[in-house]
């Protein structure tokens, strides 16, 4: 006889198979990246380099372009199985409730975290930042706000899903709570990049990580009660 997976285990399951739809079609990723790219370019050439530095343009620049193409592919996360009711499958499954979301959670932190993997680069090859150090000092402050633009914006995708409106509903509700994401991700980038002492930065990236464990937790708390009929 079977056991039922744990919920890390059933997480996993779940956060792979997402995956390997994605890889497959690659529609959503594709999408989301000529999105990303696209803005970053537009923000270049509208940018008046006698007016604002590049170290103090860039960092906004690119955490307000990661917002709305995340918003993209989030939108995917619940939308994927709406066609074939695959979600009911998932739900009379013998795994806690708890289980779909952090496997959706986890595919989505995978999923933006690729885009973001080719974002900053390309922001630092367009407004000419040392490319080294830009890797290295955003590289941590994009996993913290990865996690935390994925643990609100999967239950808000959760919840619009199976709206009329689901592309209007789910930025009216998540762009609220990306706020703290988006100015704490962008002070700590300036600080960095600007060469200036990590203690100065370590307020704002202390903010993204109470605000990653206090809604991932919450937010994989309040999952099961936005399924329910």
């Amino acid at each position: 006889m079977h056991r039922a997976p744990g919920t890390l285990h059933a997480a996993l399951i779940i956060a792979r198979k997402d995956l390997a739809i994605e890889l497959r079609t690659r529609s959503a990723f594709l999408s989301v990246l000529v999105f990303t790219l696209l803005a970053l370019v537009t923000f270049f050439f509208a940018w008046d380099q006698t007016a604002v530095s590049a170290v103090d343009l860039a960092p906004g620049v690119l955490w307000v372009t990661f917002t709305f193409a995340g918003l993209l592919g989030l939108h995917r996360s619940f939308g994927v199985e709406s066609p074939d009711r695959a979600i009911d499958a998932l739900l009379v499954a013998p795994i806690e409730r708890e289980a779909i979301y952090l496997g959706k959670a986890l595919a989505n932190v995978a999923f933006v975290s690729a885009v973001l993997a080719i974002a900053i680069p390309a922001l630092a090859l367009f407004y000419n930042l040392p490319f080294g150090r830009t890797i290295l000092m955003l590289g941590p402050v994009a996993v913290l706000a990865a996690i935390g633009l994925v643990a609100v914006g999967t239950l808000f995708s959760a919840m619009a899903v199976n709206t009329r409106l689901s592309e209007l509903l789910l930025p009216m509700l998540s762009l609220p709570f990306f706020v703290p994401v988006v100015m704490a991700s962008a002070q700590a980038s300036t600080r960095l990049l600007a060469g200036r002492p990590l203690e100065e930065a370590m307020p704002w990236l202390r903010l993204l990580a109470a605000f990653d464990i206090i809604f991932v937790v919450a937010c994989t708390m309040a999952y099961p009660f936005t399924i329910e009929e």
